[in-house]
């Protein structure tokens, strides 16, 4: 509980199983409600290694993909009455412990959607791969001319959402696949939400999880298609 806010830590897992218990050990318990991890069908022993931390453990039937599971993982959230939801990958890519920072952001009320980005201050300097880093700085600027908004990062899934966001972005209609955090990026400005952000330490590690060349290339596509529309609606609304 934090300022009378439940918090609830969500992680969607794919092949976490050597990296989800130093993500949970991370993880500042003293104020975070519930951990809710969803396994998106791995096939080694990722539920097994959850389960035995202690916390709430789902697995998919099924595999939903990248955002299918993130879905998944907003539900539980709701579901078990969380205020504050936060998204944090259990690849230990991004540090557990700036989940009180995040949650703090939202709940001031000023903001209502969080994003812990890599590219700003010396978040990912010397550790984000560089084929990864220069395109990322790339499409982030543009995105910043599209949507109206100066982020150092909107490519990042560790992310925190209030509840009156979830509540009212039709997240449940948007796509399974990884450009899934960005069409709630943008839901939640068409919406009205203000979005906020810090500065995440990363780290690259043999264990981390890392999309392949090939889908990052689309993903930067799927980034501007859903971006450019958004601008020329932006502009609509000021003529």
């Amino acid at each position: 509980m934090l300022q009378g806010k439940k918090i609830a830590v969500t992680m969607p897992a794919y092949f976490a199983e050597k990296t989800v218990a130093k993500t949970v050990g991370d993880i500042p318990r003293e104020f975070v409600d519930t951990i809710i991890l969803v396994d998106d069908c791995s096939k080694d022993n990722t539920v097994a290694a959850a389960q035995a931390l202690g916390i709430e453990v789902h697995r998919n039937e099924t595999n939903q993909n990248y955002g299918g599971n993130v879905k998944r993982c907003l539900q539980y959230a709701l579901d078990a009455g969380a205020d504050i939801v936060i998204q944090l990958h259990p690849d230990y890519q991004y540090t557990p412990k700036l989940t009180l920072a995040m949650a703090s952001m939202l709940a001031t009320e000023h903001w209502d959607l969080c994003l812990g980005v890599r590219t700003s201050g010396k978040g990912a300097k010397g550790t984000m791969p560089f084929w990864r880093y220069l395109p990322n700085r790339a499409i982030t600027a543009a995105m910043d001319v599209c949507l109206g908004v100066s982020h150092s990062e909107f490519h990042t899934g560790y992310r925190a959402y209030t509840r009156k966001l979830l509540e009212t972005v039709p997240f449940h209609t948007f796509r399974n696949d990884f450009i899934f955090d960005n069409q709630m990026f943008i839901g939640a400005l068409r919406a009205g939400f203000l979005t906020c952000e810090v500065t995440c330490p990363t780290s690259y590690e043999e264990d981390a999880s890392s999309i392949p060349f090939k889908k990052a290339l689309k993903y930067g596509v799927q980034c501007l298609k859903i971006s450019v529309p958004y601008f020329f609606e932006r502009m609509g609304q000021k003529s």
